[in-house]
């Protein structure tokens, strides 16, 4: 049998936009049974309020806010099944030992925040220990414009089963799970932040069907396993270094039909030499007008890389270490825009494999003090000498044995 659901409404007839001190909210949530709903009117609400019993406050709309002093955070919560409806929450502490958020929540099991706008606040969401969560139609924004002194719009911290929905993140600095597994991250906007979207040393998470826009780098993944990236675009991530997707070490990872474009690496893999068996599937996604495709760190291995549109990319393959043999890698039915062999029966195959070399080009890939002459006429006239005649056996980064002539066609998202 449910338990009963009383509802706890709060009515102020003394205006709708009225300030209000903060122990008439907190005595309302402390006098509130179990499972209540308090119905929050227009007006503006004082923190730092603490939470301690499943309960679900609802606002009229945005202009009704709870502000924090400046210090600390606004909404501490210690309960499981809390929900937080339609509240502007403002105004936390800058602490960074502390965390200092709009909200955060501890060992908060069934946790929701739906249709809120979280602003001026170091931390957005911070979460920790808390499982089947729902994050869903929030605006969230920090408390500075400056990266490095923004705090993350969202957290968890050893907490799995999560849903993290319909959200935009704009001007924060991360999104990130540690240690947090079986999470979904889908039809969010991640705008103007450092890592759109960071999972470390987690499993099984799925992150699908959003967006990422002038982002350092829009999806971060360290350690991480078993994890799909699924229909995102990766658009404009910013700076000279700015990375469509970044991988560190990690296994069993599907990167499908995502959109990758506008970056100055597409992807960068740093893998561990020792690394066994396929660790990444790269398929059906177009990887356009980047400067660099793929950036490998050191070894180019353990790669499923087919069904790909690649073109337009002022490098396709960057290898940051020579003395590393490529293995493992499976390379085919990928469309390179600068292939140029024939494909005389038709298939949409090439004739003859597609190979990328390394020529006088691995001499800045390897020296990064020469990386300063890059497109100096002396560097391209050397490059292009060893491409006519070589005096040295150049370097083969990539190579797709079936190549195919025409783009392929692929899965709209």
């Amino acid at each position: 049998m449910k338990k009963a659901r009383w509802i706890y409404k709060i009515v102020f007839l003394i205006g709708s936009y009225t300030i209000l001190s903060a122990n008439l909210l907190q005595t309302a949530i402390n006098h509130a049974k179990p499972y209540s709903t308090i119905h929050l009117s227009k007006g503006i609400y004082k923190g730092n309020i603490f939470i301690n019993k499943p309960i679900t406050i609802i606002g009229k709309d945005s202009k009704t806010i709870i502000t924090g002093n400046k210090k600390a955070t606004v909404i501490t919560i210690k309960s499981p099944d809390v929900t937080l409806k339609n509240l502007t929450i403002t105004g936390s502490g800058k602490r960074r030992d502390a965390f200092d958020s709009a909200i955060k929540a501890t060992n908060s099991n069934g946790l929701k925040i739906e249709h809120c706008t979280i602003k001026n606040s170091l931390y957005g969401i911070y979460i920790s220990m808390s499982n089947n969560c729902t994050i869903k139609n929030n605006h969230i924004s920090s408390i500075y414009e400056k990266i490095p002194l923004r705090g993350d719009g969202l957290r968890f911290w050893y907490s799995s089963h999560n849903i993290i929905k319909n959200n935009i993140f704009y001007k924060v600095r991360d999104v990130g799970l540690t240690r947090s597994n079986f999470n979904i991250i889908e039809n969010n906007r991640f705008i103007s932040g450092n890592f759109g979207t960071y999972i470390e040393f987690s499993t099984n998470n799925i992150i699908k069907n959003n967006l990422y826009k002038y982002n350092s780098i829009s999806i971060m993944l360290i350690s991480a396993k078993n994890v799909k990236i699924v229909s995102n675009k990766t658009l404009g991530s910013k700076g000279v270094v700015g990375i469509g997707m970044f991988v560190k070490e990690g296994n069993h990872l599907l990167f499908k039909n995502n959109i990758i474009k506008f970056n100055a690496e597409g992807f960068f893999i740093d893998n561990r030499n020792i690394s066994k068996d396929i660790q990444r599937t790269i398929i059906d996604n177009d990887i356009s007008y980047n400067m660099t495709a793929f950036h490998f760190h050191t070894i180019v291995s353990n790669n499923i890389i087919e069904h790909n549109n690649i073109f337009n990319n002022l490098f396709v393959i960057n290898k940051d270490f020579k003395r590393h043999k490529d293995k493992n890698n499976i390379i085919e039915y990928n469309y390179w825009g600068n292939y140029a062999g024939f494909d005389k029966n038709n298939d949409n195959i090439g004739d003859t494999p597609y190979v990328v070399y390394q020529y006088a080009d691995k001499l800045w890939d390897y020296n990064p003090h020469i990386k300063f002459f890059f497109g100096s006429v002396v560097m391209s006239l050397a490059n292009f000498l060893c491409k006519v005649a070589p005096f040295t056996e150049p370097i083969v980064l990539l190579t797709d044995k079936k190549p195919l002539v025409k783009k392929v066609s692929l899965p709209k998202n």
